[in-house]
């Protein structure tokens, strides 16, 4: 089935500071290398028959190109992001007017939360992660809000600070992830939910191998992710790989860009 993808192109993409383990200021980051990869992408989108839809990016706010991280949509109804850092406070509301404007019934979150970052959403429940970044009370906000249950993921790596640096669904009801990533308690809950996941090494989701798109049959996943790439074409999957070493160096991937409009007006 086509999807319907929200994205923000990197215009204003840098990093200038470093609010994850992934980001070096002094470093730095090539826009124009960046702008070129994230137009890769949205291409490998449309090239699969997925419709994508555009936010205009605001000057200052560099990680916008993230768009998974603005919302959460489920059945039409839009949870909206707050941002647990100050450098991107005001991307909640630019991406809760995007959908406000356009009719959709919205409600801002009085509880941090980062949109898809830290919720990812089957076919009957919700995924959802905390541990650095999205309060565990949020996932009781979105659920009141959403009327879908969510279950809770804490996340205890650093290195995956969001669940969809993690863990993606294969599915509506199949995941991939690694389980290190995770305690000990989320990983039982893990194996019990997903007997037949796919499980990552620790040196693909080293390489946000896990920050990847599925529709159920093609899976757009960073290039360097070798030995998952081999797992998911063994199981069925239709791999397409991407590089987005540029957008990495911000701790982004091919989901961080992708914001899924589930269910429209």
């Amino acid at each position: 089935m086509p999807k319907h993808f929200l994205m923000c192109r990197p215009e204003h993409f840098t990093v200038e500071y470093a609010i994850n383990p992934w980001m070096d200021p002094e470093a730095g980051a090539d826009r124009e290398v960046a702008i070129r990869q994230w137009e890769v992408l949205k291409s490998a989108y449309e090239s699969l028959g997925h419709k994508v839809s555009l936010i205009d990016p605001i000057e200052g706010l560099p990680d916008m190109v993230f768009a998974a991280n603005g919302a959460l949509v489920v059945g039409g109804r839009v949870y909206g992001a707050r941002f647990a850092f100050p450098e991107r406070a005001a991307e909640g509301p630019a991406y809760l007017r995007w959908f406000t404007d356009r009719g959709y019934q919205a409600q801002a979150a009085e509880h941090v939360n980062e949109g898809e970052g830290d919720f990812l959403t089957l076919d009957e429940f919700v995924l959802a992660g905390t541990g650095f970044r999205t309060d565990l009370v949020a996932h009781n906000e979105a659920q009141e809000y959403l009327g879908r249950p969510v279950i809770s993921m804490r996340l205890v790596d650093p290195r995956f600070y969001h669940l969809d640096t993690a863990l993606f669904p294969l599915d509506g009801h199949n995941v991939a992830y690694y389980p290190g990533a995770f305690s000990e308690g989320s990983r039982r809950v893990l194996e019990s939910l997903f007997p037949d996941a796919v499980i990552a090494s620790e040196a693909d989701a080293a390489v946000l191998g896990l920050n990847a798109v599925s529709d159920g049959r093609n899976v757009v996943i960073n290039a360097e992710a070798t030995e998952l790439q081999l797992e998911l074409k063994r199981r069925g999957y239709d791999v397409i790989p991407v590089d987005l070493s540029e957008l990495r160096k911000a701790g982004g991937g091919p989901k961080c860009c992708t914001l899924e409009i589930r269910g429209e007006i």
